[in-house]
């Protein structure tokens, strides 16, 4: 048996049914939530109608001055999918139809209308004469986030095949995504599906070592989500952690350094470049060839950033600037998933406090993986970790002083890789290394969804962070209290699940 085939191959195989499975659960899922919102659609009033009302684009080819024209086949089927663009969902059909006519429009980035717009233009250019253009529109966004969101639980449950190194518990991590109290914008034309997808992807490919490869992926969730840039942070980490083991190594240290610093910096260029471009495009729209007098604020700033203006501007988003007594119901709404997620910092926090006060550079990552995975081997009663040592000492260790020195660390790291507390629930198969860089990103997304953005967003803007999952199907396996635990996760998704399809699609607040 070698090192290869005890951490990661076995995992794996046992995976292949629970891929089947969870693509039932997705699909299900989404057929699940798109029959609420019809459901829900048809039997409350809206609380506002103005959604299919759609002017003429400013540009002088408009698809748009017409949708049901006497061509139409199928008008009522086209106005009840248009009905359903409400919310954000009107400024990313606009924005396809119409390309980005007004200043605010730019807050939504250009992946999903682009996105959009081809498969309108294409795969279901045949429907236009049966219900419409805009409902072509609409259509295509419908299909698109609903197909993403399936393929963005299955990279979810690859990614936590290889953390946690229990198929079971990813199985149960990803099902519990797939019925995310935020599952009515998962399923509605808003970018978080989209953006799902190519983060989970992303990570799973860094997780796997192809830095390059999940570069492409994080750079393309953000063209999706302004917040897709945080995820050059597992580059910073990765980095982080290669220049620390470097300079224990001691073999032409600055030189490797050098070279493995050039090549993060580079990598975040990768994923940053479609925002900062991004940011360029509406410049030179919005403020080139525009006298002083004629200029917006923010075009005259030092570092004229349009997407800062316009969520102060149009949406009132800014430091403590929702802390009022009127957001109280706000504050409440966001209550459970900030909870949520705080309980899961401080969960992988207490278990191995020794690896997040170093960030991780106490020691490296592969030794702690073997450490791991020879632990929960002798959890499950097969063989011990010094027979498993002395028998693959071959393929693992050079010589008998590194088996003596690996048998220490292992001794040593004991008392890491079990929970710190004496009422932990179960002895854990991850490497606390790896959940570190997961527990810093939304430790960071927390502290801005409470701080800056507006509170109750917190809801679908942490659905996105695979480390609720992972902490959530811990604490619902756990012996004793997992249960009544288990009870009040799945109330708690249900209920938003239920609230969500009925004031969300009706055009009434919800987060």
């Amino acid at each position: 048996m070698t090192l290869k085939s005890v951490t990661t191959t076995t995992p794996h195989r046992r995976s292949c049914p629970y891929t089947r499975r969870l693509l039932r659960y997705a699909v299900a899922s989404r057929l699940f939530v798109l029959t609420l919102i019809i459901i829900w659609r048809s039997l409350v009033s809206p609380y506002d109608t103005s959604a299919s009302i759609n002017p003429p684009c400013l540009t002088s080819s408009t698809n748009s001055s017409n949708p049901h024209g006497p061509s139409v086949l199928l008008p009522r089927v086209g106005s009840a999918i248009e009905n359903g663009i409400v919310w954000d969902s009107v400024y990313f059909i606009r924005i396809a139809e119409c390309g980005y006519e007004y200043e605010q429009t730019y807050a939504f980035l250009p992946l999903l209308p682009l996105c959009i717009s081809l498969l309108s233009k294409t795969v279901f250019a045949p429907l236009e004469p049966v219900v419409g253009y805009r409902a072509v529109l609409g259509l295509s966004g419908y299909i698109l986030n609903n197909l993403a969101f399936v393929f963005a639980s299955l990279y979810l449950f690859r990614l936590s095949v290889f953390v946690l190194k229990d198929p079971e518990l990813a199985f149960r991590a990803s099902v519990l995504f797939c019925f995310n109290p935020a599952s009515i914008f998962y399923s509605s034309i808003y970018s978080e599906s989209l953006y799902a997808f190519l983060s989970f992807g992303g990570m799973y490919h860094f997780m796997n070592g192809t830095d390059y490869f999940a570069t492409v992926w994080f750079a393309l969730s953000g063209c999706a989500r302004s917040n897709g840039v945080l995820n050059a942070g597992y580059i910073c980490y990765r980095r982080m952690q290669l220049v620390n083991k470097a300079f224990l190594s001691r073999k032409r240290t600055y030189w490797l350094t050098l070279k493995i610093l050039l090549a993060g910096a580079l990598c975040c260029l990768c994923i940053f470049a479609p925002f900062i471009s991004f940011q360029a495009f509406g410049y030179f729209n919005i403020c080139m060839g525009r006298s002083a007098a004629e200029m917006r604020p923010w075009c005259k700033a030092r570092l004229p950033l349009l997407y800062n203006y316009i969520q102060s501007h149009y949406w009132g988003v800014g430091f403590l600037r929702y802390f009022r007594v009127k957001q109280l119901p706000n504050f409440l709404l966001a209550s459970p998933i900030l909870s949520v997620a705080l309980c899961s910092i401080v969960y992988y926090v207490k278990l191995w406090p020794e690896v997040f006060l170093s960030l991780g550079l106490r020691a490296s990552s592969l030794q702690k993986g073997l450490v791991c995975s020879l632990l929960s081997k002798a959890t499950e009663g097969q063989p011990s970790t010094d027979g498993l040592l002395e028998n693959d000492s071959s393929n693992i260790l050079k010589d008998d002083r590194s088996i003596r020195l690996r048998k220490g660390a292992i001794k040593r790291e004991k008392k890491v890789i079990q929970p710190s507390e004496s009422g932990a629930h179960e002895r854990l198969q991850c490497d606390p290394v790896i959940i570190l860089p997961f527990v810093l990103h939304l430790s960071f997304m927390v502290a801005t969804a409470f701080f800056v953005m507006h509170v109750q967003v917190a809801t679908r803007f942490l659905s996105a962070s695979p480390l609720l999952y992972w902490f959530a199907s811990h604490i619902m396996r756990s012996p004793g209290i997992g249960r009544r635990w288990g009870y009040l996760i799945w109330a708690y998704c249900g209920a938003y699940i239920f609230l969500g399809s009925l004031l969300f699609s009706n055009f009434y607040p919800f987060t």
